[in-house]
């Protein structure tokens, strides 16, 4: 007998297993009930798979972008630079069509609209942004400018 089914609200879960406790949120159905607020289906959607990991690395000539978006296909992702060095990775993944004769016994992957908006350094070359996709992987590369060096003049010392 486990413990962390009474606190998760009489869940059943196995405590050997790792991808049977489900997460539980505090705030579940809050905001819906308590205060009577109704939250469009679209904020709903969006943060279903809003959670796309993405790493961003600097080298010394570039910004590197890697985003994890498994099942996707480029034409799915759209990239875009807006005003204020604002670079902007968004996208959609469909859910799974419900066929009506299906069991379903357990949905982990989630659906929806993602959205990623990052401010790009000074350093950065807007116009020169590329973009690939490779199993599932965003890779947007941000080429740096040169860093320019301060000019050294040497002063000679008279007397």
């Amino acid at each position: 007998m486990s413990l962390i089914p009474s606190l998760l609200g009489g869940r059943r879960t196995n405590v050997f297993d790792p991808f049977s406790l489900d997460v539980w949120d505090p705030f579940d159905g809050f905001f819906n009930s308590a205060l009577s607020i109704s939250v469009p289906s679209s904020a709903h959607e969006t943060s279903a798979f809003a959670n796309a990991r993405i790493d961003w690395k600097e080298t010394p000539g570039a910004h590197v972008f890697k985003a994890d978006l498994p099942g996707l296909k480029k034409e799915e992702v759209k990239v875009e630079v807006e005003e204020g060095r604002i670079l902007q990775i968004s996208g959609e993944r469909s859910k799974e069509q419900e066929e009506k004769n299906d069991k379903w016994h357990r949905i982990e992957r989630s659906g929806g609209k993602f959205l990623r908006r990052f401010r790009l350094p000074e350093d950065a070359k807007m116009d020169q942004i590329k973009a690939s996709m490779e199993n599932g992987v965003l890779t947007l590369t941000v080429p740096k400018e040169e860093e320019k060096k301060p000019e050294v003049k040497a002063i000679e010392i008279s007397g």
